[in-house]
């Protein structure tokens, strides 16, 4: 009966006014939204009404196919919805609908009317009753199923809100009651069932897997990609991947799951390119507008979260607040039960982390495509540039003194750094190479006229800036660009922070602090305000020091780089010693510079950690002193945590700020200018940008014709630009008339030294700009029928011979075998154990020049190009192997009917074979074209005259010096990176620590540790002392608190407690500073001391990271993740103990609560060290491609293998981030089960201290205030260490570098004598040498005896020992037998007195950037006339006055790897290098191969004449003519010492070696004449 009356006493409802009706407002919006859906969707049906339609009703039957049984009906069906999990999820809430549908109807039994005016639950009825159609209709059809389960949601969440609202909401409050009561049992039934359909279903009902590209789904989707909401939230779909990191030692990427396609480089860049590239459509606007068109999504998303992170801060505070204060009035005039504000502790920090957490997911992932975008960007845009040697305008003081970063990835030399003549002058503008030229356009005709599409129009700018671009090192720019300015541009990812996050928090601090202080809570924030200025000094202070530290650091990493690239020579040459002491005087200079920006870093936050101090104390001051207020525990314990929340956005803003704007610079400048105003080539220029002096070649020349027509090249766009060449000259190419290059022919290109051989191939391949001479100028490479390309300099990637030679090109046996063959590798295969399955290491290490040169020209031979270009491929071979090449390849089946065009000097050799002759002039201008090549000759007495001299040449044989070294079986010889399994070892870690505790390691242990553990037990009695303070005013009045007392001790407290912090922290900043020293000291001493062997195994990338990266890392996060972490354990147990001290039965949960953190961290901790390493190791393979593909963009752009190359760079963008998105994702995963973990611990703790025994108000606030503490000190303790595991990687790989093979150190005993050499004298008794102790005799029991002043060759076919022997003398490898130099056993003396003692000139010639002078006397010990005199005798100056160029003096700039000098050039400069070393014994290992003959006869004379008698000089001669007027001739074979003597003695032998060499010369008569045979 009271029911009956409870429903009668409704009569007077007016729908309107009930909060009922809401559901059944948004059903009716529901359904217009749905009828506008309809009719916008027969519009477009009705304009598409010819094209096929897609998808369709879900039981549109197939005709072609009948399905039997109903389970094979419904399964496909199933299946689009996502499987049969999904489709269950889906059943259960229609029947969730139903179920409510029927107790509403039950209800509605109860209702006398069942109008809606009488009987409100009418209203659910109708809206349970329309949810039920909308979960019928999503289960049956497929192209509503999606919209119509979102609007039922909506309802039914909107339903569940109002039950909440009426019915639960009454129950946390004292003054309302249920307002649904009456229903009795059968209320509770619908919320439960509500809550499942509304809130659970919605949750944990996984998401269908929609692929981007419906045509190519996946396989098998990412986790990420299916999981449900509350699994995104709580992240739990890692937690397979945390349990296998957990249960392996190491978690490989492979193991991690798949990438998902909305993430792949391929999907992100077209989606992304149309707004950033230009070339593919994008506006010229600022990057980052662009940028934030393409993440327009995920920073809305982003916008939100830091919205609801801001909000969310506040929820703890407020907590405490009202906890508090019902526990200071007893409950007295209280509205809300207390167990709802522990709920509120509870759910409100949550919902704080799932933001935060959100936030962070969103800008990480927003982050990593970034950096997949614009690697890729930049990559795509370095193929349309065109990149030219640059030398530094700086004036060093050192030879490794520069004015910029160079990152590992750079550092690398170019193997090709000069694709000029194989002679030595470089008259040319500068001859394109690998390393500085990028490739031609990718159109079919380079004469082809571009439109506007797909062009860039640079914006004006003067020569001023043009000339900026040409002197700034662009390789190096662009290898920074994906390094170093990427990262700052990755960092301003916070940038909504700034911009919303903070200016919101700070209002929302200043309310709620005006609400609980007044006005003083204004007084505080003036008095921080008026702080700031002090903090901002020393913020331009900090900033002033880090520029000064980077210019220090970019001194010493472009020191360390050159260093390690020549570090062979360096060891060669025994400066070991002297180069390490140059890299730590760089070394002590930037520490100097680093300690004061620690100095002022740590001012900075001790700054911070003393200014919220005050300004509380002044904000409380006020109240009591000035407001006359009284203090409570409720007051100042919530207070405290906003005032904490306030000034990290203070402090956020500062130093936020800088990183934004750096990123700001780094994106608008040098991102915007690479891409807008660097050089490109001709085919990307509009021409109205070149109007002035590039001319659009003219089209009326037929498409198959290959040449010139009155046409001009330049390198460069500036008329007075010379910075390419080392003597400043401008080089032009010119074709006066008409030059067609015969096809389906051998063309040849001749010419004398530096006059532009190699300029006309690049200019045939778009490389340089086209200047027309007269209206139908116009060059043509037709590109229909493919082209190849062998640079003189040969350009192979880090991977087998195979893969090299066929470059992408299908595999077919019998073409293969062919080309082998006629390019003469069968025998070098036959070396290796792993034949063509080798890999020829970094740059091609593990060859030797004339293998390499050969696999760049099989490389162009088995392509199916039907034009090859050729760039003097001979000039690295002997003159036997030149010949087989001719005989056999050029002459061969495999270039029938392709048209070959080649650059060489050899024409002796080729000249008879070629179907037409282009010669050449000095000046760049093309003399004679036609088939007679001696024409060119009369017309060219400098060429004639090279090449009467080539027809002396013979060979035998070349070498190169890690030719005799034993290769593995597998095909490897660079040893791939280790990564380390687990934690970091004690080994690595002790390291640090050695480094740290210096001489007196207890002592600065016990003052560091005793002052963070006293800093953290003060903070904590200040807190407790604040409460004690409070507490004052509950048993006294106001007036008999004594405010000076408790404010002045107070004061003091913290005044002490900063000082106490100070000291420690700056004695721990020189314990850094220490270890910062001492293992950078032990890292290059270690390097240094390695053996060639290990060099050889190791890219100098990875020593070049060890000196650069991972010495940074032990400048910075090292030290201070280690310091964070010592101080997060002493707060964790400090906090701990307060707790316990006021709540002892809080021990077991306290203690049950880190260790259940702990736990967690570690399950993390395992799976995340893994994924660390691996990304940190997937990023190398990326940035390894893309240095490899810029030194090489000539050849790559010449066969037209862009897209290949694009496509291998998405694929290792793909595997970047794979691993990347996986690092990131785990922090998520630890970040919400801390926070979760600290919320119950909380939760908990605040239960007890209200309805447990009571410790009073300001006790519970302190006890609250540190239970936040401490569990947030948990989290923060498991985030630091695992950023201390991860940095300590570093440790593990420096040590790792320590833990090399070295070569025996310097002693007492092996101190050489003073006057020691005082002669040549060489004598070897039974020397064997090996290179590896596994590996086979490459020497075997040699002896022999050199008198002082003896000049002697050295000869033998590849693989005889020559390169051995010299490294065995100079015991670079291991050796047996005992050789004698001077009277004293070489193995007596220590290595760098001896190698500083002998001088080696190597095969490969290796220069530093810097001056002439600083190359040939690089530690300063020569006068300039000494230095003159050598340069003149190793014939430089001879070779200047030949070529007409402008002298070349001791200031000359050199650019990095001397790539602005031709090879010949770079061996000159190395050989004057090795005279003023004046050593008494000379080692030329085929020193003067690429030199021209001229050149070489002059350097002859010197050793014959110039050097002092005493000197015995050592050549291994790639010519016979060079040796045989030596005293004394050795010839070696198979590591034997075959013939030794005379060679007039030698020749009489009828069966000799070198008697069978000098008649199978063509000049016979000469080398018998030259030996004295009469």
């Amino acid at each position: 009966m009271s029911d009956r009356v409870s429903w009668e006493s409704v009569n007077s409802f007016r729908p309107f006014d009930d909060v009922r009706v809401i559901p059944l407002a948004l059903a009716y919006l529901s359904i217009c939204l749905l009828l506008f859906h309809v009719l916008v969707l027969r519009v477009a049906s009705f304009r598409r009404r010819n094209l096929p339609t897609e998808g369709g009703d879900a039981f549109n039957v197939d005709t072609t196919r009948q399905i039997s049984g109903f389970k094979e009906k419904m399964k496909p069906h199933i299946q689009y919805y996502g499987g049969y999990t999904i489709f269950g999820f889906m059943v259960a809430r229609l029947a969730g609908s139903f179920t409510l549908l029927q107790l509403s109807r039950i209800t509605l039994r109860e209702c006398k009317s069942q109008t809606f005016r009488e009987c409100p639950e009418a209203l659910l009825t109708a809206t349970y009753s329309y949810s039920a159609i909308l979960a019928f209709i999503s289960l049956t059809s497929k192209s509503w199923s999606t919209s119509l389960t979102r609007y039922n949601v909506i309802i039914l969440l909107s339903t569940f809100a109002v039950y909440a609202y009426r019915d639960l909401w009454p129950l946390a409050t004292y003054t309302r009651q249920p307002a649904d009561t009456a229903e009795g049992k059968i209320l509770f039934v619908k919320i439960a069932i509500l809550a499942l359909t509304a809130v659970a279903i919605p949750l944990f009902i996984p998401r269908r897997y929609l692929p981007v590209d419906p045509k190519n789904p996946m396989s098998k989707p990412n986790p990420e990609q299916t999981a449900s909401i509350i699994s995104m939230v709580t992240y739990s779909y890692l937690d397979s991947v945390i349990i296998m990191g957990y249960n392996v030692p190491h978690l490989r990427a492979d193991e991690l799951p798949p990438l998902a396609d909305s993430d792949s480089a391929k999907y992100q860049t077209g989606r992304a390119f149309p707004h950033l590239d230009i070339f593919s459509g994008a506006k010229r606007h600022y990057m980052f507008f662009r940028l934030m068109r393409v993440f327009r999504k995920e920073y809305t998303i982003i916008a939100l979260t830091v919205i609801g992170c801001s909000l969310s801060s506040f929820v703890s505070p407020i907590g405490i607040y009202q906890i508090l204060a019902y526990l200071e009035t007893g409950g007295l005039g209280a509205t809300i039960r207390p167990w709802f504000w522990i709920i509120w502790l509870l759910f409100g920090p949550m919902m704080l982390s799932s933001c935060s957490q959100w936030y962070y997911y969103n800008t990480t992932k927003a982050m990593v495509r970034t950096e997949g975008l614009f690697t890729q960007l930049i990559f795509e845009h370095s193929l349309r540039i065109r990149l030219k040697a640059e030398t530094s305008n700086d004036d060093p003081k050192s030879m490794h003194s520069a004015s910029r970063a160079t990152t590992p990835l750079e550092a690398a030399p170019s193997d090709t750094a000069s694709v000029a003549d194989s002679s030595a002058g470089d008259g040319r503008g500068r001859e394109v190479s690998e390393g500085s030229t990028v490739v031609s356009t990718t159109s079919s005709h380079a004469t082809s006229k571009k439109s506007a599409r797909g062009k860039t129009k640079a914006p004006e700018s003067s020569k001023q800036e043009r000339k900026k671009l040409s002197d700034d090192n662009l390789i190096g720019k662009i290898n920074n660009l994906v390094t170093t300015d990427l990262n700052y541009i990755t960092e301003t990812r916070d940038f909504l922070m700034i911009i919303l996050y903070i200016p919101l928090q700070i209002t929302l601090c200043l309310t709620f602090l005006y609400q609980v202080l007044g006005w003083s809570a204004v007084f505080g924030f003036g008095v921080m305000v008026a702080l700031l200025p002090v903090p901002g000094i020393v913020a331009k202070k900090l900033s002033d020091a880090q520029a000064q530290k980077m210019k220090m650091t970019d001194a010493r990493v472009q020191a360390v780089s050159e260093a390690v690239n020549v570090i062979r020579m360096v060891k060669l040459f025994g400066w070991e010693k002297k180069i390490s002491e140059q890299l730590r005087a760089k070394r002590v200079e930037e520490l100097r510079w680093l300690l004061k920006l620690k100095i002022y870093d740590n001012i900075n936050g001790l700054l911070g950690y003393i200014f919220p101090t005050i300004t509380m104390l002044a904000t409380f001051a006020f109240y009591t002193v000035v407001m006359k207020k009284e203090l409570n525990a409720s007051k100042i314990f919530s207070s405290m945590a906003v005032f904490a929340m306030l000034k990290e956005q203070m402090y956020r803003l500062f130093f936020d700020s800088a990183d934004v704007i750096q990123g700001k610079i780094k994106l608008n400048h040098r991102v915007d200018d690479f891409l807008h105003n660097t050089e490109l080539l001709d085919a990307f220029l509009e021409p109205s940008e070149i109007a002035d002096v590039i001319t659009t070649p003219a089209t009326d020349q037929p498409d198959t014709d290959i040449g010139f027509r009155d046409a001009t090249f330049s390198w460069s766009l500036e008329e007075e630009d010379g910075s390419t060449t080392p003597s400043g000259r401008l080089f032009r190419l010119r074709v006066i008339g008409e030059l067609l290059f015969k096809r389906n022919g051998i063309n040849l290109i001749i010419g004398p030294t530096g006059s532009g051989k190699t300029s006309m191939l690049m200019a045939l391949l778009g490389e340089m700009h086209f200047i027309s001479s007269s209206p139908d100028s116009w060059f043509n490479l037709s590109r229909d029928g493919g082209v190849a390309y062998a640079a003189q300099e040969s350009w192979v990637q880090n991977d087998t011979i195979r893969n090299n030679i066929l470059f992408g090109s299908e595999y077919d046996e019998e073409r293969y075998r062919k080309v082998i063959k006629q390019c003469a590798l069968e025998r070098d295969l036959e070396l290796f154990d792993a034949g063509d399955g080798t890999e020829v290491g970094e740059r091609g290490l593990t060859l030797s020049g004339g293998q390499k040169a050969r696999v760049t020209l099989a490389r162009a031979i088995y392509s199916p190009a039907e034009i090859i270009l050729l760039d003097d491929v001979l000039a690295a071979l002997d003159v036997h192997t030149s010949s087989w090449i001719v005989g056999q390849c050029l002459l061969g089946d495999l270039i029938k009917n392709r048209t070959v065009l080649l650059v060489t000097h050899n024409v002796a050799l080729v000249g008879p074979i070629a179907d037409f002759v282009v010669s050449i002039g000095i000046d760049g201008t093309v003399k004679t074209q036609g088939t007679d090549f001696s024409l060119a000759l009369a017309r060219d007495p400098k060429l004639a005259s090279e090449v009467k001299e080539d027809q002396e040449v013979t060979d035998i044989g070349r070498e190169d010096i890690r030719m005799a070294s034993k290769k593995p079986a597998d095909g490897k010889l660079v040893v791939a990176e280790e990564i380390v399994e687990g934690h970091v070892t004690w080994k690595s870690i002790k390291l640090f620590l050695g480094g740290l505790g210096g001489n007196h390691p207890i002592l600065f242990f016990f003052a560091v540790l005793g002052a963070l553990l006293f800093n953290e037990l003060s903070i904590t009695f200040q807190v407790w002392y604040l409460g004690y303070w409070a507490s004052q005013y509950e048993h006294h009045p106001a007036a008999e608190v004594d405010l000076f007392k408790f404010l002045s001790t107070f004061a003091s407290m913290s005044l002490f407690s900063f000082v106490i912090y100070s000291m420690g922290y700056f004695c721990y900043m020189y314990g850094t500073q220490r270890a910062s020293r001492v293992i950078n000291d032990k890292l290059v001493d270690s390097v240094f001391g390695g053996t060639l062997r290990w060099l050889d195994e190791t890219p100098t990338g990875r020593i070049i990271a060890r000196c650069t990266q991972d010495i940074r890392a032990i400048d910075g996060p090292v030290p201070l993740s280690a310091i964070w972490v010592t101080d997060c354990v002493a707060g964790i147990l400090t906090k701990l103990g307060a707790i316990v001290l006021f709540t002892p039965a809080f021990l077991v949960p306290g203690v049950a609560a880190a260790i259940l953190g702990l736990w967690t961290g570690n399950m993390y901790l395992k799976a995340q060290l893994s994924v660390k390493r691996e990304t940190s190791n997937a990023r190398s393979p990326l940035l390894s491609h893309f240095s490899a593909a810029i030194h090489g963009l000539v050849s790559i752009r010449a066969y037209g293998a862009q897209n290949k190359f694009k496509a291998e760079s998405l694929a290792r963008i793909d595997h970047y981030t794979r691993v990347a998105r996986m690092s990131w994702n785990l922090n998520r995963w630890i970040g919400i089960r801390i926070d979760a973990i600290g919320a119950i611990f909380t939760a908990g703790l605040a239960t007890y201290l209200i309805y447990g025994p009571s410790v009073g108000a300001s006790n519970t606030g302190f006890s609250l205030n540190m239970a936040l503490e401490f569990t947030g000190a948990i989290l923060f303790m498991v985030r630091i260490y695992n950023e201390f595991e991860v940095q300590s990687n570093s440790l593990e790989r420096i040590q790792g570098y320590l833990d090399i093979e070295h070569e025996p150190k310097p002693t007492q005993a092996g101190q050489a004598p003073a006057a020691w050499p005082t002669s040549g004298d060489l004598r070897v008794e039974k020397l064997s040498a090996r290179y590896s102790q596994s590996g086979p005799k490459v020497l075997h029991d040699i002896s022999f005896h050199i008198a002082s002043g003896e000049r002697i060759g050295v000869v033998g076919r590849t693989g005889s020992g020559k390169s051995s022997l010299t490294l065995a003398l100079l015991r670079c490898i291991l050796t047996e037998g005992t050789v004698y130099y001077d009277g004293i056993p070489t193995s007596s003396i220590n290595l760098d007195a001896l190698r500083s003692s002998i001088t080696i000139i190597p095969q490969t010639p290796e220069l530093l950037s810097g001056t002439l002078r600083q190359n040939l006397d690089p530690f300063e010990q020569n006068d300039d006339a000494t230095l003159n005199d050598a340069l003149r005798a190793a014939g430089l100056f001879s070779l200047q006055e030949e070529a007409g160029e402008a002298s070349i003096s001791l200031d000359t700039k050199i650019a990095g790897g001397g790539s602005n000098f031709s090879v010949g050039q770079r061996q000159i400069v190395a050989l004057a290098r090795a005279m003023v070393r004046g050593s008494k014994l000379l080692i030329l290992d085929e020193a003067t191969s690429a030199i021209d003959y001229k050149t070489d006869a002059v350097i002859q004379s010197t050793l014959r004449d110039k050097l002092g008698k005493d000197v015995t000089v050592l050549t291994v001669a790639h010519r016979l003519q060079t040796i045989m007027d030596a005293d004394k001739i050795m010839v070696l074979d198979s590591g034997r010492l075959a013939e030794f003597g005379r060679p007039k003695d030698l020749l009489k032998n009828d069966q000799g070696i070198l008697r069978a060499l000098v008649e199978g010369s063509g000049d016979r008569q000469t080398l018998y004449e030259l030996a004295g045979w009469n």
